[in-house]
């Protein structure tokens, strides 16, 4: 090619992110991204969304990714800025979500300032991240950012790297970007489909568990046809939810607790479970046992992946391909039983739904967490995301929101970190600007990121964040409490959340009463702009029913 031919290797960078569909990238630049910064400047298919720290950049290109399946990317600089994005490609690595992250760095062909904030952040990337890569050459890109974004979105999802030095940036190269080539995911074995169908007929009490890795949109569309066909019943893990409507008359509710709650005699009366979608990083819905003499029930394993064996789980039967393709195939195949029962089951639900309704219907100040669930659940419309942050509420919303929708409720049983409510509600009000989106977040963990508050007024965003004020780490207090440890280390004061709200632009208000509650949650369903609710809560009897009354009435069934 000739001298004019060539291109500057950040341009170059940017051409690959436009040929990947990149619609945004999220982050705060540095001094070492300037020439992408430049570049970037002049796409048109591309914008920079400007947040307020890394972390909350990371978190909404997970969100994003979460949302899509196309790979949010997200930008630092190097040193802090780069380690600032550690615990959110953590956060898209466990969780599943596909990101790509792109760092600076100091010229590599020549020192310019010493060892001045360099750390090896390629090698700090490599233990929680799928891929990562340091460019040396500008004619490498192409590849790099092709393989960055081929296993980010791949299954199982989650985060790559790629480091951009200076120098690397400014090089000129003839290179052009990679086409992506189009991939159709394995189907499963028609043999491991057989002996799945086998079990399945053979058994009394079949079950459905549903997991992370079942969230996706065709997987949730033969899923739901599979239920219609044979009538068996189903659970979610807490990442499952929404994958069917849990309107449903076969659906069970969702694995929140650790065990002892109405789900899990559920699953202690079925003998064949179909675990779909199982990923280890989730809490296990349910513990298998290898002791001598134990009648184990028969555990049917469908994934894209192959098991991974643990003390509590090891699978007599793995279906390994795409799921939902694998879901219609056993759907083609199975021959419903007229043996199966499913009574028990079913029983031990109608408990459940009869103990939440009777906590839910209790109207006290400061709000009692199941009132609030409901309160929420019948505010929001149908299609409506819940972005939950970390925190005990998250057991209840796990346990009393019903999700109608895949990817509705949005909460981290994998990572679990405090902090991302807020930047995953914005990513996805950004994802879906026609729904009603609405966070909620511990006043611990929206403390973490609350700065992003600014990135949602200038975005013009509608979106609405619920605090819930206890003035402490209450999740912590609870296990404290129920460890029989003084209380001690986990209280705090907080700022005035109304007038920290308006500071940023946002519309703040003030929960004053149980009725007051419905009347906001409506107020601000139906006006636009970023609300923030203030609302004091009531964590007292955690620890009383989640560790002792759900155990003691799900046993005496």
């Amino acid at each position: 090619m000739a001298e004019a031919d060539t291109i500057k290797a950040s341009d170059l960078f940017v051409q690959c992110l436009e040929a990947e569909g990149v619609e945004y990238v999220f982050g705060v630049p540095g001094e070492e991204n300037l020439d992408f910064l430049d570049s970037l400047s002049r796409s048109d298919k591309i914008k920079l969304v400007l947040t307020r720290h890394e972390q909350g950049a990371g978190f909404m290109a997970a969100t994003y990714g979460r949302h899509t399946g196309k790979a949010g990317v997200c930008l630092s600089t190097l040193g802090p800025g780069a380690t600032n994005l550690v615990t959110a490609a953590a956060y898209a690595q466990l969780g599943g979500m596909p990101i790509v992250m792109i760092t600076g760095q100091k010229p590599i062909k020549k020192s310019k300032q010493g060892r001045f904030q360099i750390l090896d952040v390629v090698a700090l990337m490599h233990p929680i991240t799928k891929y990562a890569h340091q460019m040396a050459s500008a004619d490498n890109i192409p590849s790099r950012v092709r393989e960055a974004f081929r296993l980010a979105e791949e299954e199982k999802p989650g985060a790559c790297h790629i480091e951009l030095p200076e120098d690397i940036a400014d090089e000129h190269t003839v290179s052009r970007p990679v086409a992506a080539s189009v991939v159709r995911r394995p189907a499963a074995d028609v043999k491991s489909i057989r002996q799945a169908c086998e079990a399945l007929e053979k058994a009394k009490r079949p079950l459905l568990v549903i997991g992370a890795g079942a969230n996706r949109k065709m997987t949730s569309r033969m899923l739901g046809e599979f239920v219609e066909k044979t009538g068996i019943p189903f659970l979610t893990t807490q990442l499952g939810k929404g994958v069917i409507d849990e309107r449903h008359p076969n659906f069970l509710g969702c694995a929140a607790l650790s065990s002892g709650d109405f789900v899990h005699r559920a699953i202690e009366a079925a003998d064949c479970i179909v675990n779909i979608g199982h990923d280890v990083i989730e809490k296990p819905p349910f513990f298998m046992h290898n002791d001598a003499g134990c009648h184990e029930r028969c555990v049917i394993h469908v994934s894209t992946q192959t098991a991974e064996v643990d003390p509590v789980y090891f699978p007599h039967i793995e279906v390994i391909g795409d799921i939902a393709n694998a879901m219609w195939q056993i759907k083609e195949a199975i021959v419903p039983s007229a043996k199966w029962d499913f009574e028990a089951m079913l029983g031990y639900r109608r408990a459940e739904v009869q103990h939440t309704a009777k906590l839910a219907a209790e109207a006290t100040f400061p709000i009692f967490p199941p009132y609030l669930v409901d309160q929420v659940r019948a505010a929001l419309p149908e299609d409506a995301i819940v972005c939950l942050d970390n925190g005990i509420y998250k057991i209840w919303f796990a346990r009393g929101y019903y999700a109608y929708q895949p990817n509705t409720v949005l909460l981290d049983n994998a990572l679990a970190s405090m902090g991302a409510g807020l930047p995953s509600a914005i990513a996805s009000a950004m994802v879906y600007p026609g729904r009603k989106v609405f966070a909620v977040c511990g006043d611990g963990g929206f403390m973490m990121n609350s700065q992003e508050l600014e990135t949602a007024v200038r975005l013009g965003l509608d979106l609405t964040v619920m605090i819930l004020n206890d003035n402490a780490y209450g999740m912590i207090r609870w296990k404290q409490a129920n460890m029989g440890f003084s209380d001690f280390g986990l209280t705090y004061g907080n700022p005035d959340f109304v007038q920290y709200a308006e500071s940023y632009g946002a519309k703040g208000h003030r929960v004053e009463s149980a009725q007051h509650l419905r009347e906001l949650l409506v107020h601000c369903r139906d006006t636009p702009g970023v609300h923030v609710i203030d609302c004091p809560v009531d964590y007292s009897r955690n620890d009383y029913l989640l560790n002792t009354e759900i155990a003691e009435l799900s046993r005496a069934l």
